[in-house]
């Protein structure tokens, strides 16, 4: 029975290159049923491969062999039992239940819920801009405290309106994305990987589609309690 592993690495963006990679992985017995790019810049890329293995002992042989590759670095290589969907779907069908949340606490909880799988966080926390702290949590989080000053800190970055990424030393890797009409923002962590270029975008777009949900009951629920306003 094949075993199923996500593979980052970092290799030259130019033609080739991806099918020289591809070649190693099948020198090993591998195989490629994924590929998904992360970021590009500077004559560089960073993918992350789906690959079957037929033996869970050749994951060091595998990496040996594609670093092989000429300006190929891997970067991390991890098991996982979800690998084979399909990220497009993926985005839609989480694009459908955080577009489906019938409150606001709803939308909430699910945007931290979906963002830190979709974007592969280890957790992920909504906070109050607006001085009310942490108003959800998905995952072992830093405190309260911390985040907030987190926030803080990089609401002054001239990116703010896009999702921001930033070394924590405590914390591993630190990304946030504001959502202006609920006056929060969504901050999403994990220990030992980079988020990448798509990833910030991933929950950028994420936290836009909940800020507008928002906005839409809470418009509802003025409409409900001041009839006269419809």
């Amino acid at each position: 029975m094949s075993i199923t592993y996500v593979l980052r690495l970092w290799l030259p963006d130019r033609p080739g290159a991806l099918g020289a990679v591809a070649s190693r992985v099948g020198a090993v017995g591998g195989d490629v049923v994924g590929i998904d790019i992360l970021e590009r810049g500077a004559g560089r890329a960073i993918d992350e491969l789906v690959v079957e293995l037929p033996d869970s002992g050749l994951t060091d042989l595998l990496i040996e062999e594609v670093q092989q590759v000429d300006g190929v670095d891997v970067e991390d290589i991890r098991p996982s039992t979800d690998a084979l969907h399909d990220p497009r779907l993926d985005a839609l069908e989480t694009a459908a239940v955080l577009v489906g949340a019938s409150t606001t606490a709803e939308a909430i909880d699910a945007l931290c819920v979906h963002a830190a799988r979709t974007v592969g966080a280890s957790w992920a926390a909504v906070v109050s801009l607006e001085g009310g702290g942490t108003v959800a949590v998905e995952g072992p989080a830093p405190n309260d405290g911390w985040i907030r000053s987190f926030v803080e800190g990089s609401q002054s970055s001239a990116r703010a309106c896009e999702a921001v990424s930033a070394s924590a030393d405590a914390v591993g890797d630190v990304a946030w994305s504001p959502l202006p009409a609920a006056g929060m923002a969504l901050v999403l962590g994990r220990s030992g990987q980079a988020f990448r270029a798509r990833e910030r975008r991933q929950a950028a777009a994420l936290s836009r589609i909940v800020d507008t949900r928002f906005r839409e009951l809470k418009q509802a629920e003025a409409r409900q309690f001041h009839p006269a306003r419809r």
